[in-house]
């Protein structure tokens, strides 16, 4: 494993994103380190290396198209459906183009990889030490259960994104697995199979859990992993494996506590971790900002910046009129992006910030109503659907006039309508062996569609609609469903340093 990086290379990193996250590139190699010895020695040692793990996975960047663990949220939505990159601008083309992601050489494969690889390692040497530290036993279990679950959550990403679902094939050849500290001299490991990464995943969650029970996380600090966030990741585990009762009973527990937004809460901007519904988040602030980027690519009411994730004018159809979602949309009369669709879900903060959303209510309702659709409770799907979509103000659906399919169907089309942005795009692709649907923004006689947009000097301007660009892989065959093209690639560095990864 010759790029798991030592863990005091991981606290110099957090000091340096601590003096100021302008810089482009961030020097990792560990100078004037402290002694791992000594960052173990306590349990507030080893508080310290947890934060600068947290710090590393979310500030680190290669570029500015690349703000730490949200990137990979982004690049899943750009490689989606419902968005429509804009594709004159700095960021994701090559993403949404799906002629990225599967190049082994590649810049962003490689540092997805070793940002997850890298919070492993991390994870793996608090696990290792936490129990011989000095500090509370209550201390103990909640800096390893954290730790459990930063893990977990690393090779969770890495299952679902690295190869085909797990219900193609369980036994399919999934990634490393590491769960002791690795570094230079650690012989390099083939890669488990689903099955065994997973099973890995769930052991490691439910230590978690039974760590943090008795943890009470402070209102203000939705970054720290408590048993709501650990509930949250079973459900997203148990969803991914085709275990649908106990995904929607994970489900449920994660989001006990957690209401619903408001209208007016939900039509904010989405950019504040203090939201009710969030369950976990990463905080900013002007001095802590890396991973306020993707608001640069997300806040498409920005007249500066990259704003480039669009909507697909056929997701705007999938609202009903009353829906509240739906007004977050508004054809773009600005110059240079006449004609295309806004949907204003994202937006920065005055001081240029914004919070990150990694898990909210909405989504643990969401897989409730699938987890009991694809387990055949019909009722109990409908009535967990229709809980959020009464608060949305959406059509609500009548219990015993749909069947199964029809039903798992609609929840996977409202994970794609309150989940826009949030990265489950492919996500939910690669987990139901779906595929990439992108069509031409025209009417019935094939030309495009005439929408009226309101130009920067205020006048209205008839112009034509424009939705995606990108409407087949890049060697022109059409979107199908388990393509290669939608697995990323394990980095051709990786092959390199360690053969018994290939194929």
């Amino acid at each position: 494993m010759k790029r798991l990086i030592h863990l005091h290379t991981l606290l110099i990193v957090a000091l340096l994103l601590s003096a100021g996250a302008c810089k482009k590139e961030l020097d990792t190699r560990p100078s004037n380190a402290v002694p791992a010895r000594d960052l173990f020695k306590n349990t507030t040692g080893i508080e310290t290396v947890l934060n600068g793990t947290w710090s590393y996975m979310n500030d680190t960047y290669s570029t500015y198209a690349n703000p730490g663990y949200s990137s990979i949220l982004r690049t899943s939505d750009a490689m989606g459906s419902d968005i429509a990159v804009l594709t004159t601008k700095y960021g994701y083309n090559t993403a949404y183009t799906l002629n990225q992601m599967h190049n082994s050489t590649d810049s962003r494969t490689n540092f997805f990889w070793s940002l997850l690889y890298k919070v492993i390692n991390n994870s793996n040497n608090i696990i290792a030490h936490v129990d011989a530290a000095e500090g509370t036993q209550a201390d103990k279990d909640r800096l390893k259960g954290q730790a459990l679950a930063l893990r977990a959550n690393s090779y969770l990403m890495l299952t679902s994104f690295y190869q085909f679902s797990y219900l193609k094939d369980p036994d399919a050849p999934g990634v490393p697995l590491y769960t002791e500290p690795s570094d230079e001299s650690t012989p390099a490991k083939p890669r488990a199979s689903l099955r065994e990464v997973y099973k890995q995943i769930n052991a490691d969650l439910q230590q978690a859990a039974s760590l943090l029970h008795a943890y009470t996380r402070p209102g203000s600090v939705k970054y720290k992993i408590n048993k709501d966030v650990v509930n949250g990741l079973l459900a997203r585990t148990a969803l991914n494996t085709g275990q649908w009762a106990a995904a929607a009973s994970y489900a449920a527990l994660a989001r006990k506590g957690y209401g619903f937004m408001t209208e007016a809460q939900y039509l904010e901007g989405f950019n504040n971790v203090n939201n009710p519904e969030w369950i976990w988040g990463h905080g900013q602030t002007p001095e802590q900002s890396v991973a306020s980027y993707s608001f640069q690519y997300l806040d498409v009411t920005s007249t500066a910046g990259y704003y480039s994730f669009m909507a697909d004018p056929y997701f705007m159809q999938l609202f009903s009129k009353g829906d509240i979602r739906k007004k977050l949309f508004l054809w773009d009369g600005l110059k240079g992006r006449e004609g295309y669709l806004r949907y204003q879900k994202f937006r920065m903060r005055p001081d240029e910030t914004g919070d990150i959303v990694l898990m909210r209510s909405s989504e643990m309702v969401l897989i409730e109503a699938e987890g009991h659709a694809r387990a055949g409770d019909l009722a109990a799907a409908t009535e967990r659907l229709n809980e959020l979509r009464a608060v949305r103000k959406d059509i609500l659906l009548n219990a015993g006039e749909t069947n199964q399919q029809s039903l798992v169907d609609t929840v996977l089309k409202e994970r794609r309508k309150e989940l826009w942005g949030e990265g489950f795009s492919l996500w939910d692709i690669l987990r139901t062996q779906g595929k990439v649907e992108r069509r031409a923004y025209v009417d019935a006689n094939n030309e495009p569609v005439k929408v009226e947009v309101i130009t920067q000097d205020g006048s209205p301007k008839v112009v034509d609609a424009i939705g995606h660009s990108s409407l087949k892989f890049s060697d022109g065959s059409p979107f199908v469903p388990n393509s290669p093209y939608y697995v990323f690639a394990i980095p051709y560095v990786e092959k390199e340093n360690n053969p018994n990864v290939s194929p």
